[in-house]
């Protein structure tokens, strides 16, 4: 099948852009961002940052011009370069390390990928952790493959009204427009079928590049499927309980099939969560078709399977009444050469409401190593799931800890780059998961690194100015909402950024608990506060909806002096400027619902100290220099939680952070500022990355598995 960019011309000289655009490596890698800015900037600002849509859009005259600019070749050749030596490297960390497994694959599931803006197949966290993992795999050259849904609507669009209500908007994806090659399989097929009640449903898939990995996206948009099965694909977390076990059919099934049908045979399975368990039992009814007896499967595909949890809270975990399971997978259990009881005790799990067949509970028994996200995560998931090893206690259940870890040269402003580079190593990137490179961000200079950080900071608040101005043009009239977007912000005064899902435990309301001392905080004439927060609630969240609103409408407090702004439409774009343009990042969950939390990594590395509850991955990661916490302690009053808090919140404000932002030289540079700044880089750069993070993953779960797998 032809891209849209094959049926354009491209001149000669420059003809491989379309190979780099069909790579999401370029969007981790400024040389190649900048080439393709370069091609045209306004295009580059208008379209998101997609350079499948400016070679679409832009003239063939530009073109032509560019193909015979000396300075651009220049700087495309350079990018050509890096993107060969990368794609092509032979020598790699995991090649050198485990030679003797050379040739294997990992097939790492997961029902959202974060990769780039451009491509909307994420809701927070778990997907943005999902393409972070996949990214640095293939830095590392571990032999991995992604398989998930291709979301054709995506998550949702946010649009807040003028009451603060959310309404969620539904855009359909320009299929052409998006680094995509829809896939035929080498039997000269296009379509997998999956069994599905009493019917079959039929699944395209599509291969996006992230680097030297592969990801493969599922999609049921064909004319071959009935129209509500055709939806199953269509958006991220969509539909009841019974739309949900459908597409978790597709992704789990279908993905195993999917693999099959492109000559892909993994060695080890990575379940990223539980959404993707009902992958178990395709893999189990695959050795059993072969002759091979259920307790022997079972145990065979045990040894080649690792499970990570993520969900610190049981009703997170999707759990399915017997009737649904009955409906759906009643043709399975004779294929496992089960009985109904059998095939029930595979996932059963009692629930406040009942016993059910669980996703997680599944993927625990049929998987050889299991990981939480944190080490309070794992410490929580022990106690939650020691039901499924009665014999042991709940320091010795068989589930430890990785701790989340975030891709370095995504999240790092091209700013703070500069300095690591002049300052660390002009080869940081590749070596920035050793301790003693970061001991080297003492030597910045003071004035060079405020400086850096001050630059950056204005360009996040002339991002947000022209939200705020666009909003002036599509909303006239509404004078109040462009107030609440944030075009009062100042760059002169300590900024605040408060970014994530809109769920109750995350107390979004922490900082209003005390609305009077919160407003004397922010309207203090000589070190005054602003606090820009931005974030979606679930769309059939209506507890986590009326908090959002209840923060949107703060921000309209003639009182509060325009110190409060709420940023609509959270995505990855906005998520890069506000962790590398904040002075100080704000993180409220109460304790210990926070699984582990990822965005103050992404702030501490480009220097933003991290302020939070000591939950998720904080614990570990605060050492009283490089930020502050407070709030570790767990009652079973929330109210009382919430005022204790919030009472010591306020204080560290008051008494601590902002008196050392203010605190000055003549030149303007807060010396003992930095220091913590600093500190937050040295000591959370190399430990919260995810290079450790995938080794981690591939020395005590890949490997294993794969050696175990293989005897």
């Amino acid at each position: 099948m032809l891209s849209l960019l094959q049926m354009i011309a491209l001149p000669e000289p420059i003809s491989r852009l379309e190979e780099i655009a069909y790579n999401l490596w370029w969007s981790w890698h400024p040389e190649a961002r900048a080439l393709f800015g370069a091609l045209d900037v306004t295009l580059w600002k208008q379209t998101q940052h997609n350079p499948i849509q400016i070679l679409h859009d832009i003239s063939p005259e530009r073109l032509q011009a560019l193909a015979q600019d000396r300075h651009f070749l220049h700087q495309y050749k350079k990018v050509l370069a890096a993107f060969d030596a990368e794609q092509g490297e032979q020598t790699t960390w995991f090649r050198e390390k485990f030679p003797d497994l050379h040739g294997k694959t990992i097939a790492y599931f997961s029902a959202e990928f974060g990769i780039h803006n451009s491509l909307p197949i994420y809701s927070g966290g778990l997907g943005i952790l999902a393409g972070d993992h996949c990214k640095e795999a293939g830095g590392l050259g571990v032999p991995l493959v992604g398989v998930g849904f291709l979301y054709q609507q995506g998550y949702f669009h946010q649009h807040i009204h003028a009451d603060g209500r959310q309404e969620a908007i539904y855009k359909p994806l320009n299929l052409d427009l998006v680094a995509l090659k829809k896939m035929t399989f080498p039997s000269g097929g296009t379509l997998v079928e999956v069994p599905m009640h009493h019917s079959k449903i039929y699944v395209s898939v599509y291969q996006v590049l992230v680097g030297s990995v592969r990801l493969y996206l599922l999609d049921t948009d064909v004319p071959e499927n009935a129209p509500w099965d055709r939806e199953l694909s269509a958006r991220l977390y969509a539909g009841d309980q019974e739309f949900r076990i459908r597409q978790e059919i597709v992704l789990g099934i279908g993905g195993v099939r999917a693999l099959r049908a492109l000559g892909i045979a993994p060695d080890v399975w990575h379940l990223n969560e539980g959404h993707t368990s009902f992958m178990i039992l395709e893999r189990i009814r695959e050795e059993i078709a072969q002759g091979t007896p259920y307790e022997e499967a079972a145990q065979k595909i045990r040894r080649s399977t690792i499970f990570t949890t993520h969900t610190p809270v049981p009703a997170g975990h999707d759990a399915y009444p017997p009737y649904l399971i009955e409906k759906y997978l009643s043709n399975y259990w004779p294929l496992l050469s089960l009985s109904q009881e059998g095939f029930w005790d595979m996932g059963k799990h009692h629930e406040t409401w009942g016993e059910s067949f669980n996703m997680t509970a599944l993927a625990l028994r049929f998987s050889e190593g299991h990981n939480a996200v944190s080490v309070l995560n794992g410490k929580v998931s022990r106690k939650m799931w020691q039901c499924l090893w009665p014999d042991k206690q709940e320091d010795d259940v068989p589930i430890f800890s990785i701790t989340n870890g975030v891709h370095v040269p995504t999240w790092v402003a091209l700013e703070i780059r500069q300095l690591y580079e002049k300052y660390l190593s002009s080869d940081w990137v590749n070596q920035h998961d050793d301790p003693n490179l970061w001991q080297k961000v003492f030597d910045i200079p003071d004035s060079l690194f405020w400086k850096k950080h001050l630059f950056v900071k204005r360009k996040l608040l002339r991002f947000i100015q022209e939200r705020a101005r666009a909003l002036l043009t599509e909303k006239a009239g509404e004078a109040s909402q462009i107030l609440a977007s944030g075009a009062l912000l100042d760059t002169d005064t300590l900024t605040i950024g408060f970014a994530r899902r809109f769920a109750t435990y995350k107390r979004p309301m922490l900082l209003f608990h005390d609305l009077p001392r919160l407003k004397k905080i922010l309207t203090n004439k000589l070190r005054p506060l602003q606090i820009v927060f931005a974030g979606k609630a679930h769309p059939s969240d209506e507890l986590g909806k009326r908090s959002l609103q209840q923060v949107y409408n703060f921000a309209f407090d003639p009182e509060l002096a325009g110190r409060i702004a709420f940023i609509e439409n959270y995505d990855m774009r906005l998520a890069h400027d506000l962790v590398q343009g904040v002075d100080l990042w704000l993180n409220t969950p109460r304790h210990p619902f926070e699984a582990c939390g990822t965005s103050g990594m992404k702030a501490s590395m480009n220097g933003v100290p991290h302020l939070s509850t000591l939950d998720g991955w904080w614990i570990e990661g605060f050492n009283g220099k490089n930020g502050w916490a407070f709030g570790n302690k767990t009652t079973t009053i929330p109210e009382q939680q919430d005022e204790e808090d919030s009472n010591r919140l306020y204080a560290l404000l008051e008494q601590e952070i902002i008196p050392l932002y203010y605190d000055k030289d003549m030149d303007g540079v807060p010396h003992q500022w930095i220091q913590i700044a600093k500190e937050a880089m040295r000591s959370i750069g190399h430990l919260f990355s995810a290079r450790r993070m995938v080794k981690e993953y591939t020395e005590k779960l890949y490997v294993p598995a794969a050696r175990l797998s293989a005897r």
